[in-house]
C-alpha cells in the first residue's frame, strides 16, 4: 500500500486550539467500525460522532465530508500488517503466513475488511490507493520469503514471483465477489502443498 502521508494534502488549518490526537482517534477508531460494520452507503456522520463521543461539528471539523471521513479511517485499517514468517523452511513460512491470513478473513471483522475494501475501491480512487499500497507491502513481505528459500535451495531461481504471492488473494477475492465460502484453516496444508509444487527446487 505509496506512502499514506503522501495520498492527502494536508488541511489548512485557521487559528485557534490545536486539534487534539486523541480525538482524532477516537473519531477514526468509530468510523473504522462502522465502516466494517455496515459499509459506507450505511454509515453517517452522526453515528460516528455519537459512538466517539463528540458533537458533529467536531467530525466537520477535522474533516469537511464523510468520503474524507472514510478515506481517514481507511487509513488506520490499512495501518495494520501481518507479521513476517522466517521458520527456517518454505513450508513451515507459507503454513504460518497462509494461516495468519485465512485466520483473519475468516471472523466477522476479517470478512468485513475484505468486503468493504472491494467495495471502497471501486467507489473512491484515494481508497484504491490505500489498499493498493497495503497489498503492494505484504507482497513484498512474501517476496522476501521466497527469496530465503531460492537461497537456500528449496525454490527454483526461475519462479514466476508475482504469481507466487499474487494467486492466493486472488482466490479470496473471487471467493468473496461471487459469494463462495471462503478457505478455512482446514484448508491450508492443501493450499500450502499446491504453491510447493509449483515452486519445489
Amino acid at each position: 500500500m505509496p506512502e499514506q502521508d503522501s495520498l492527502a494534502a494536508p488541511a489548512k488549518r485557521g487559528r485557534g486550539r490545536p486539534r487534539d490526537p486523541e480525538t482524532d482517534s477516537k473519531i477514526t477508531r468509530a468510523a473504522s467500525e462502522l465502516l466494517l460494520l455496515r459499509g459506507f452507503d450505511k454509515t453517517t456522520v452522526d453515528e460516528v460522532a455519537a459512538r466517539a463521543g463528540v458533537g458533529k461539528a467536531t467530525v466537520y471539523r477535522r474533516w469537511p465530508s464523510k468520503e474524507d471521513l472514510a478515506f481517514a479511517a481507511m487509513q488506520s485499517l490499512y495501518s495494520d500488517e501481518f507479521p513476517e514468517a522466517d521458520t527456517g523452511t518454505i513450508e513451515g513460512d507459507l503454513t504460518a503466513t497462509y494461516g495468519s491470513i485465512i485466520a483473519f478473513v475468516n471472523t466477522e471483522t476479517g470478512a468485513s475488511f475484505l468486503r468493504m475494501s472491494i467495495m471502497e475501491s471501486i467507489r473512491d480512487e484515494r481508497i484504491a490507493s490505500l489498499y493498493r499500497a497495503s497489498t503492494e507491502r505484504r507482497e513484498e513481505i512474501a517476496r522476501r520469503t521466497f527469496e530465503r528459500a531460492i537461497e537456500r535451495g528449496e525454490v527454483r531461481a526461475d519462479i514466476n514471483m508475482d504469481m507466487a504471492v499474487q494467486w492466493l488473494g486472488g482466490l479470496l477475492i473471487m471467493r468473496e465477489v461471487t459469494g463462495r465460502p471462503l478457505p478455512t484453516l482446514d484448508d491450508v496444508p492443501d493450499l500450502v502443498a499446491f504453491t510447493l509444487r509449483g515452486i519445489r527446487a
